[in-house]
């Protein structure tokens, strides 16, 4: 028998039904992340965008994963995938990544993982702190020069908001003074909007209309109602009239 036929094959991290994250905040903004870019890139076959799912990076070695929070790849098939593994997928790696820090991944966020991001090519890595507590100011942008990570133009605006342009993106990462994190299209002028939020605000919308129209309905009701009581105060005073004329007693003569 061949020796080699008794080696395990090797097997590589997939989703094992884990948690996203330790805290409401972490989980929230993962999930916008990719829900938001999923719709904004939903037009385009060759980007996928994905987040919590394990990314394999080196083909024979199960241990050469990570895990990003929101990673975006350009010029591979749009499609649901159960783990993304580079060598099979044309040797394409994430060209944006954003790790959204906590207190238990915040070491690994600043130190470790910029280092595996920048071996590995990607672009442009961006950490944000939803509490602010572990890193300040609490979204930060890099982009790969020569192999090392080098900071993004941060601008801070009079109202506290910060704002870094993402190049691969094409869209501002924005910090808002309330401290939530949002993507900033300049060319629609809008905020992304997640699926949940896109339907919370076509609920709104539909309940306003609703709302426009009864009152419009109530409003048409009431001049009815005037109206109906304006022929009525018509009708008693030509009955009026006849009655005097009847009398004898020209009505224009009691005006």
């Amino acid at each position: 028998m061949n020796p080699t036929s008794l080696k395990s094959p090797l097997i590589y991290p997939e989703p094992d039904g884990a948690p996203m994250a330790e805290s409401d905040p972490a989980r929230d903004y993962l999930v916008y992340g990719v829900e938001s870019l999923k719709v904004y890139f939903q037009n385009r076959s060759d980007v996928y965008v994905s987040g919590n799912l394990w990314l394999s990076y080196e083909q024979g070695v199960p241990d050469a994963v990570i895990c990003p929070d929101v990673f975006v790849v350009f010029g591979v098939e749009n499609r649901p995938r159960r783990s993304y593994r580079v060598w099979e997928e044309n040797n394409r790696y994430p060209d944006w990544v954003l790790e959204v820090t906590s207190m238990s991944t915040r070491h690994k966020d600043e130190r470790d993982k910029p280092t595996t991001y920048a071996q590995m090519g990607v672009t442009e890595y961006f950490q944000y702190d939803p509490s602010g507590d572990y890193l300040q100011p609490r979204l930060r942008g890099r982009r790969l020069v020569n192999g090392v990570y080098q900071l993004l133009t941060l601008n801070e605006w009079a109202d506290g908001t910060l704002s870094v342009f993402s190049p691969v993106l094409g869209l501002e990462m924005r910090v808002l003074p309330d401290g939530k994190l949002r993507f900033f299209d300049r060319e629609s002028g809008e905020y992304l909007r997640s699926p949940d939020e896109s339907e919370r605000d076509r609920l709104y919308e539909r309940q306003r209309a609703e709302q426009e129209f009864q009152r419009a309905e109530q409003a048409e009701l009431a001049l009815e109602e005037e109206r109906r009581r304006a022929e009525q105060a018509e009708a008693q005073l030509q009955k009026l009239r006849q009655h005097l004329l009847e009398q004898g007693i020209d009505p224009s003569t009691l005006e």
